[in-house]
């Protein structure tokens, strides 16, 4: 089966401008992402969606492919993964490249582990699923988890729980901001990720970090650097 992965990367980062292209640790934050598409060895190609020719200069540098521009409707603050995602199979399906499955990563993975990308693969041609993708746990029971109040105090979401045990509370998982494999059937069809017919790709959280503010980035930096050190 044909594969493709496909990094979304727009120029238009407002809380950390150009973090696409910042360096990390001494190359560029999507370099990363590449290289971990490029060492698992599962892709019959691997595309940058940006509108944003720095960005693919420096895409291209690192050994992927930007053979597309990506329209100004899926370049601003509003535009969804998911029609990103589509929109680049599309575009290759219209020039006679077809892929069966469709894998997602973020620019913004310098954490990403080759390995987690064969697993998702693995994951994904399970009977009956549609995506797999990369969650991790939540470091504290939701459970138990408080609001501020108006009067500046504090309430439990879910007062019952409040004598609840830890190891009796269900565990929960979030979204690691990682990769995302589907079926590209199941992306263009714009088919609900978060369902019983997605796998989930389970990581330690020594291995997750969303980069979205400067706090973020900094501590992206600490834990790569403790990673390496291993």
């Amino acid at each position: 089966m044909r594969k493709l992965c496909v990094i979304p990367a727009r120029g238009g980062s407002k809380r950390i401008p150009r973090k696409n292209v910042k360096p990390f640790h001494g190359r560029p934050m999507i370099s990363y992402s590449i290289q971990a598409a490029l060492d698992c060895r599962l892709f019959d190609a691997v595309v940058v969606s940006t509108e944003d020719e720095e960005i693919a200069e420096v895409a291209r540098a690192f050994g992927a492919t930007t053979p597309f521009v990506r329209p100004p409707e899926l370049s601003n603050d509003h535009a969804g993964t998911d029609d990103v995602v589509a929109h680049a199979i599309a575009w290759c399906r219209d020039q006679g490249d077809v892929y069966d499955a469709t894998c997602c990563i973020y620019a913004t993975a310098p954490l990403l582990d080759p390995a987690r990308l064969v697993e998702g693969w693995e994951r994904l041609q399970q009977p009956g699923k549609r995506f797999a993708f990369s969650v991790t746990s939540f470091a504290f029971p939701i459970q138990r988890a408080l609001c501020r109040t108006a009067g500046d105090g504090v309430e439990m979401f879910q007062p019952q729980h409040l004598m609840s045990r830890s190891q009796d509370l269900k565990p929960a998982f979030h979204d690691a901001a990682q990769f995302y494999w589907g079926w590209s059937e199941a992306w263009l069809a714009g088919e609900n990720m978060y369902s019983p017919l997605a796998a989930p790709v389970v990581l330690p959280r020594t291995q997750v970090v969303d980069i979205d503010t400067p706090e973020d980035w900094d501590v992206a930096e600490v834990m790569y650097r403790l990673l390496k050190a291993l």
